[in-house]
């Protein structure tokens, strides 16, 4: 794994065949630049604020110091410095100026804003100076010395008469370049580490995780209404007029007289049945209405019951939330389905608990083992929808079994109101 920062680059023996050196330079000598212009703007916003002009432009330009700061931490710090402040409830200037001015974070900006005019600009420059102008200095000795004629001074205290001399020092700068870069890279590191401390603390990567935790859920729960929607078009519509359809070819069948006419719509009918009863079942696929009308423990009971191999259904689950009761019945549902294909297995069992706050479902079967998930068995998809719920699915299949398929969803224990299937325990034979 890269490392993120420049800390951890250290320890890597291609350091200095790596970009960090760069970055570091980079940043560093960035941070001198930049500061010298906050420090100007400082002052001349310093001085404009002794008539009260300035005071409203010293508050926003923390927040624009803490902005190009943040994008500029990318050059030594990997990981995504998120922005700490809230978008204004409200349109307009007026609401954004209230919400900044009532933030923390616009006042620890403004406070790194300062201590970056006045304090850390300069030490971004005397690190760059020491660790790099220094050994640079040294290396260009022969070049001064041929452009000077008889003699130079290296770094205004050591003459330097003969060329001897001046590889010497180019020779001690070359090893100082390298020498001080670890040094440097430390200085960077921990520069970077105070300004995501003030300018991305951690309340704010955590506001970003929880907003994009709660924007996962609300993208569970507009899969399952669509879900919903499907299957109320297609009970309600397509299979309506199938059913009618149906029974139209059956009647033309009874009315029609024996002979060719008479064959066809026979097979009509039968193909409309046939048509009626996929349907159903890819309906029955979308959202059983077992699992709408009471819940997971039942529907998972009629899951076992229609397997294609002898399930022992072990059901004990409460009414909980409609995005954890569909992934925990369509995980089970297409682990049992790669049982009847896959497994060669005799027999299931089934085992379904909500306690201590967390869904557990296992789904063991004794066959021949060796389930690889990335094959294709259709349990990636399922591993992905279930870490949108924050939940886990785990796979234990060794070669020649058993196989151990284990989902754990947390989701909140029911409330005393709840309505609560009852709790079944079931040995179901299958249809195979």
């Amino acid at each position: 794994m890269d490392p993120r920062t420049p800390w951890p680059a250290l320890a890597r023996p291609r350091f200095l065949r790596s970009s960090w050196p760069w970055r570091v330079v980079g940043y560093l000598g960035t941070g001198a630049a930049l500061g010298g212009v906050v420090g100007l703007v400082f002052l001349v916003l310093g001085a404009f604020s002794l008539v009260l002009v300035g005071l409203p432009l010293l508050l926003l330009s923390g927040p624009a110091v803490g902005g190009v700061e943040r994008w500029r931490l990318r050059l030594v710090d990997r990981d995504p410095a998120p922005d700490p402040h809230r978008v204004p409830s409200a349109p307009g200037l007026v609401a954004w100026l209230r919400l900044r001015a009532g933030e923390q974070a616009t006042w620890r900006e403004l406070g790194y804003a300062l201590l970056f005019a006045t304090v850390l600009w300069p030490l971004d420059l005397l690190a760059l100076a020491v660790g790099v102008g220094l050994p640079l200095t040294l290396l260009g000795t022969p070049l001064r010395l041929a452009v000077d004629g008889q003699e130079t001074k290296v770094v205004k205290a050591y003459l330097v008469t003969s060329y001897p001399e001046a590889f010497a020092a180019a020779l001690l700068g070359a090893l100082l370049l390298v020498a001080l870069a670890y040094p440097l890279a430390a200085v960077a590191g921990a520069r970077a580490a105070l300004a995501r401390a003030l300018l991305a603390p951690r309340d704010a990567e955590a506001r970003a995780i929880g907003e994009v935790i709660a924007s996962r859920a609300r993208l569970v729960d507009a899969f399952e209404a669509e879900r919903r929607r499907i299957e109320r078009d297609l009970h309600d519509g397509a299979q309506q007029r199938l059913v009618a359809l149906t029974m139209t070819l059956g009647l033309a069948r009874l009315d029609t007289p024996p002979g060719p006419l008479a064959d066809q719509l026979a097979k009509a009918h039968a193909e409309a049945g046939q048509v009626l009863t996929e349907l159903r079942e890819l309906i029955h696929g979308i959202h059983p209405q077992v699992l709408a009308d009471y819940g997971l423990g039942p529907a998972l009971v009629d899951a076992a019951d229609r397997s294609a191999v002898p399930v022992a259904a072990d059901v004990e689950l409460p009414r909980l939330p409609e995005s954890v009761e569909s992934a925990g019945y369509f995980a089970v549902c297409e682990a049992l389905a790669n049982i009847g294909r896959h497994s060669d297995a005799t027999r299931a069992r089934l085992t379904a608990r909500h306690t201590d706050g967390v869904l557990r479902l296992d789904v063991e079967d004794d066959g021949r083992g060796g389930a690889d998930p990335a094959g294709g068995s259709g349990l990636t998809g399922l591993a992905d929808r279930i870490a949108v719920l924050d939940g886990t699915l785990t796979i234990m299949s060794p070669k020649g079994g058993p196989t151990l398929l284990r989902v754990e969803i947390p989701c909140p224990a029911p409330t005393e109101g709840s309505v609560s299937s009852s709790p079944r325990t079931a040995s179901s034979s299958g249809r195979g």
